[in-house]
């Protein structure tokens, strides 16, 4: 079988989507590819905000799941989502940048080798950025062209993605027998895993840790993980690995902008596998990507009970000039 890719897309909960769409257009100036709903919950918004034309390895999405509590952070959750920048001298542009802005942040520290910056948002969902100066595997995106950010500073995509877990043992052997990922180094409590090329856009960092009490799902938390994969034929390849390996997981499932196969391989951690297309581009151009509300043609027919259920939010941006920030 082929390797698993990288990192495919993040999926968090917010508490929000107005307040999601303004912090990650106006404030990370990543570009807001597509406005859909949660297929498994139509009166629930989903956000895919990614690089330049939402390739894959780049989108960061978010549903805003009605009356949902806050979640709280601790152990077996996927803890922190990853974005990477161009260089080191980006961690300086985005250090000043929070400060005006007022964006909480860690200040510049370095993992594994790589100079790291990590922040939250509004909800305390917990991010970081990724220098790539030394990074060498998994290519990464362009950034938004038109956005706010200058392009030598801006998001390129996404990084490692960390988990924090109590069933470390367990969990080790499914990643490197099941998912063909290897531990490249150790640094404390954190293991560093790669799949497919490695690098930056490739990488898992779990963290053993049985001290901290039970996570709990809600805003401000992670929903899943998906990893990339080639087309369906490949998808239906790991489906029968998960049989084999009994494995619950929920089969072929048909998203219309990639296909998807879910699997729960350790308590509390859902894992997608999703392909690499057909992408956001076949159902609005370029230039407006994003700006309507996209639904797949099985959910068509229900656009104007679904209009109603979810609120309108203004995404509207090709008529409007975003300069570029330098600081």
């Amino acid at each position: 079988m082929n390797d698993l890719l990288g990192i495919h897309h993040v999926t968090a909960i917010t508490s929000s989507a107005e307040k999601n769409y303004d912090f990650f257009t106006y404030v990370l100036g990543m570009r807001l590819v597509k406005k859909t709903v949660n297929q498994d919950d139509i009166q629930t918004y989903h956000l895919f905000f990614a690089d330049d034309k939402g390739n894959a390895g780049t989108d960061m999405t978010f549903f805003d799941f009605p009356g949902i509590p806050k979640g709280a952070h601790g152990t077996n959750e996927i803890s922190k989502t990853s974005f990477r920048v161009p260089s080191d001298a980006a961690l300086d542009y985005w250090v000043k940048r929070f400060d005006r802005l007022e964006v909480a942040h860690s200040g510049i520290k370095e993992q594994f080798g790589k100079k790291t910056l990590s922040f939250v948002d509004f909800d305390n969902q917990q991010y970081q950025f990724i220098s790539d100066e030394l990074n060498v595997g998994v290519k990464s995106g362009t950034p938004w062209q038109n956005g706010p950010i200058p392009l030598e500073y801006a998001i390129t995509g996404l990084g490692p993605v960390y988990i924090r877990t109590a069933h470390f043992d367990y969990f080790k052997e499914v990643l490197e027998k099941v998912f063909h990922m290897r531990e490249v180094a150790v640094e404390g409590s954190q293991h560093l895993f790669e799949m497919g090329e490695g690098g930056n856009g490739a990488q898992l960092i779990v963290e053993y840790n049985n001290v901290l009490p039970q996570a709990r799902q809600g805003f401000g938390t992670v929903h899943h993980v998906a990893f990339r994969v080639k087309n369906k034929e490949e998808l239906e390849q790991w489906k029968q690995r998960l049989d084999d390996f009994n494995l619950p997981n929920s089969g072929y499932v048909e998203r219309y902008y990639f296909g998807s196969l879910y699997s729960n391989v350790v308590p509390k951690i859902l894992f997608e596998f999703a392909t690499d297309g057909p992408g956001f581009m076949g159902d609005e151009p370029y230039e407006t990507l994003g700006e309507k509300l996209s639904l797949p043609p099985f959910l068509e027919p229900n656009r104007e009970a679904i209009e109603k259920a979810v609120r309108h939010i203004d995404t509207v941006r090709s008529g409007k000039e975003f300069p570029k920030e330098y600081e």
